[in-house]
């Protein structure tokens, strides 16, 4: 049944990709008075893509710290491109994640121009980590199209120096190259986990799906929140992560109203070395074993539809619950273009161009055993000012 649905939905997301994909700069605005760029890791579009993108995403050091990475990446990146390759060519042969990212860019701006009229007209920017476009040729085209005024919205809603820490960190590499004389003044919102709209978002979805249940088996449903798990090195650093998908979870159950027996599970561990658990397949066993029928996997730290949910979960997880007698194994739709979802972007859009913060306050805590140098100068470069000069601001 998984297989089958994540074919249909990823082959339909392809067809659409296609309309969405013409250009890679989409908007129609001119001479835009604020630009939105929108931050994430990206994924191949095609199979022909895969390594470039592996080889992107296992020689950043901020997001996989390996042992003689300038080694190791390389060759991590060719042994596992057909393996990765057969999971895209499961899912309709691609990554729709850069077309949500341009749905969602166009929805934002339409958003934001009837909410903040004052900062109007936007235009909504994408820059990927590891796919194109890339953050050069993002920042290459806002230079272009005479940006003065950016904000930089993370769309990883819980902070992680992995991921968000990770594109800002090359942003502000690319701008030390290409805006030098910083033309563009720079805003960032950095972490969002406990938004309204974003747990209404989350909310509204899991209530939708657990009407997919009989009435007899709905109150038995297991609430599996599920995340991207980190190497165990980065969480003893310090990192934010961890804490901050837990908030998520938690103010989606408060809106719920703590109606399910629920659990905060970690997938995607990599490697050998020791990751966040519980893992999400273990966690799928040890309650198979226990005789849990009923098993809904909520995304939560995922804003869009991409290998991780397409393949992982409702391929990969959906035989591992069949086969250990899990009948009623579902997921919750990504946020991918929910309405609400939208609304919280503009939202936060708005609010970080109305504070006298250029960023939140807690972007400018490191992680107690940082030892990246990069982390300092990018944070110097986009608070602008001294942190203990401004009052606080309301930051979610």
């Amino acid at each position: 049944m998984f297989n089958r649905s994540a074919l249909t939905f990823s082959k339909a997301s392809k067809a659409v990709s296609l309309s969405f994909s013409q250009s890679r700069f989409l908007s129609s605005v001119k001479n835009p008075k604020t630009g939105v760029l929108l931050v994430n890791m990206g994924g191949p579009q095609d199979s022909k893509a895969v390594h470039s993108f592996l080889f992107n995403l296992f020689t950043d050091k901020d997001l996989i710290p390996l042992p003689f990475q300038d080694y190791l990446a390389p060759f991590i990146a060719k042994r596992r491109t057909p393996k990765i390759i057969d999971q895209y060519n499961q899912i309709g042969g691609g990554s729709p994640i850069r077309m949500w990212s341009e749905k969602q860019a166009s929805l934002l701006e339409k958003e934001l121009d009837l909410l903040s009229p004052n900062s109007a007209p936007h235009k909504a920017y994408i820059a990927f980590r590891y796919a194109p476009p890339l953050t050069d040729e993002t920042v290459q085209q806002m230079k272009k199209d005479g940006v003065k005024n950016a904000v930089a919205l993370t769309l990883y809603p819980q902070y992680s120096c992995s991921t968000t820490g990770s594109s800002f960190n090359e942003l502000h590499k690319s701008l030390k190259t290409l805006d030098p004389n910083q033309e563009i003044s720079w805003r960032v919102v950095d972490r969002w986990s406990t938004h309204p709209k974003l747990i209404e978002a989350f909310a509204k979805n899991i209530e939708a799906t657990l009407l997919k249940y009989p009435a007899s088996e709905r109150s038995s449903v297991i609430l599996l929140f599920s995340a991207h798990s980190l190497p165990m090195t980065v969480v003893n650093r310090g990192d934010s992560y961890p804490s901050e998908v837990a908030a998520t979870v938690n103010a989606v159950m408060s809106r719920l109203n703590f109606s399910h027996r629920h659990r905060l599970i970690w997938q995607s561990q990599v490697g050998p070395q020791p990751w966040l658990g519980p893992k999400t397949d273990v966690t799928i066993e040890g309650y198979a074993k226990q005789g849990e029928k009923n098993l809904l996997v909520v995304p939560i730290a995922f804003v869009s539809d991409h290998i991780e949910t397409l393949y992982e979960v409702d391929i990969e997880y959906g035989h591992l619950a069949k086969k250990n007698g899990v009948t009623g194994f579902k997921r919750v739709d990504s946020l991918n273009d929910h309405p609400d979802f939208i609304a919280a972007m503009a939202d936060l859009v708005k609010t970080s161009l109305e504070n006298e913060r250029k960023t939140s306050i807690t972007y400018g805590l490191r992680c107690p055993e940082c030892v990246n140098p990069k982390c300092e100068a990018t944070r110097e470069y986009f608070q602008g000012t001294t942190l203990k000069n401004l009052p606080l601001n309301n930051e979610f």
